[in-house]
């Protein structure tokens, strides 16, 4: 490109020139002359602040955002920005206590940091696969089993957010000739340029640091979590809304070894009860609760907690006999129909006691951005959806949504596009609503069918379960669908 552009002003010269004065010019030279004056114009940027990336936000989908543009081939030479508030995550080793803040990492998205460079490191620190997940209803002997085939292979990665983060900051760290960092750096406002071009308008985003610095973006990245101030000070409309309920989190330590390769859930009458496994003594708790109910369980001392606990997922106190009776015979009658399709049932491990300081609790909502991209600007991971803990989906929507801008990034780069050009952006929007939108949806009607414990929708969601446990095809369609 570079040269075309060179060639085109060298023969310009040259018409304007030799028309007149018929002087003879050293091409060699005037080529030099251009070349310094190019660089001068780019080192110019350089210290006015100017980037081609800006990402705001530097968690896990934000930092994945910044690995993922810095080791593609096509965007090679573009300025890349990292703006971080917090502190640079670094682990040379596995801290001696489990983090609260989890995710489950599906296979999809274990092969996308993979290719990051980050998942070995990952494995290395921390991480404990399971093969099976095991899901029933606490008003019924409803059961949901979902597993791979002789528990070969693993359905998905209980991981720790830190170690996530701090498996793509390393990798970041190879990446500096290509991806700048700014940590503990807190932006205080953005101003965008028009549509359309105005005389008196910025060509690029402004972004202003607490600092009083200023940098210039053509696409600002926001990956600034669900209270994004990016998509906030863009104006994006958001439909959201709360469930009032709180997720209480802990580190559960277990009664005794186990294999713990089973991630186990609950649907209780006033929210979903997860157990997942972190090693073969300690497991991570998240139990999604009302608001009162959740501040009654950080309140409770130790024992009374593991009780409530380990009640949460034996206790049969919400069986009433007409659920029981019409289940059993529901089941006996898909047993005959379909006998190689059912599940065994087991049996959750009981817990013993929890980690120190290790129980928190942090309100539950759903929200998703009506517009994912807008002029010089786009939204990844919860500033563009958030979702309810229960299907553990939320890194993952996230890391596809950065797979997906990546892809389109490199195309309109090595097409010569603008990054910032809404046109090819849109198609990033389009193809992440699609996947997005009905993953939320499903999400949001699996927690609204189980908030109602009348007893036709007790019987309506029993007998969904055991439909759904005696069809292996549907369950590894469902399998496939949020492995990706």
């Amino acid at each position: 490109m570079f040269n075309i552009i060179k060639s085109k002003a060298l023969n310009g010269i040259w018409c304007q020139c030799s028309g007149a004065t018929k002087t003879h010019f050293n091409v060699e030279r005037l080529a030099a002359v251009f070349l310094l004056s190019h660089r001068r114009l780019e080192s110019s940027s350089s210290r006015d602040g100017v980037y081609d990336i800006i990402i705001s936000g530097g968690g896990m989908v934000g930092t994945a955002m910044a690995c993922s543009l810095g080791l593609d081939a096509n965007l090679d030479g573009k300025r890349i920005l990292l703006l971080e508030a917090g502190h640079k995550k670094e682990m040379d080793k596995a801290p001696e206590t489990y983090s609260t803040r989890v995710s489950s990492i599906s296979p999809g998205s274990a092969t996308f940091l993979s290719g990051l460079g980050a998942w070995d490191h990952v494995m290395n620190m921390r991480c404990k696969p399971y093969q099976k997940m095991q899901i029933w209803d606490a008003c019924s002997d409803a059961l949901l089993t979902f597993e791979k085939e002789n528990l070969q292979e693993e359905m998905a990665y209980i991981v720790e957010n830190d170690v996530v983060v701090a498996a793509l900051t390393k990798q970041l760290q190879t990446l500096s000739d290509h991806v700048d960092v700014k940590y503990k750096t807190r932006v205080v406002k953005y101003k965008w340029p028009m549509g359309c071009q105005m005389a008196d308008s910025i060509p690029w985003v402004q972004v202003t640091l607490a600092t009083g610095e200023i940098l210039q973006t053509k696409l600002l990245i926001g990956a600034d979590g669900p209270n994004s101030m990016v998509r906030q000070e863009a104006g994006i409309p958001t439909v959201k809304w709360d469930y009032d309920q709180s997720a209480v989190v802990a580190v559960l330590q277990l009664s005794e070894p186990t294999e713990n390769i089973v991630a186990w859930q609950r649907f209780l009458p006033t929210g979903p009860i997860a157990m997942l496994p972190l090693s073969p003594t300690e497991s991570s708790l998240v139990w999604s609760t009302s608001h009162r109910h959740a501040e009654e369980l950080l309140a409770q001392d130790e024992e009374s907690f593991v009780d409530a606990i380990n009640s949460a997922f034996w206790s049969n106190d919400n069986h009433t006999e007409l659920t029981e009776k019409a289940g059993s015979m529901f089941g006996s009658a898909l047993s005959v129909l379909m006998p190689s399709s059912t599940s065994t049932r087991q049996l959750p491990p009981s817990v013993a006691g929890i980690s120190p300081k290790s129980r928190v609790r942090f309100p539950l909502g759903m929200g998703h951005a009506s517009e994912y991209i807008r002029h010089r600007m786009a939204l990844v991971g919860d500033a563009a959806h958030r979702v309810h803990p229960l299907a553990g989906q939320g890194g993952n929507l996230g890391f596809g949504d950065v797979a997906c801008l990546t892809q389109t990034l490199s195309q309109a780069a090595f097409n010569g596009k603008d990054l910032g050009d809404v046109q090819h952006l849109l198609e990033y929007e389009t193809e992440r609503q699609r996947h997005n939108l009905p993953m939320m949806t499903t999400i949001d009607l699996l927690k609204r069918l189980y908030s109602n414990n009348t007893l036709p929708f007790v019987l309506m969601r029993s007998f969904g379960l055991q439909a759904t446990n005696s069809l292996p095809l549907l369950k590894e369609q469902i399998m496939a669908y949020a492995s990706r």
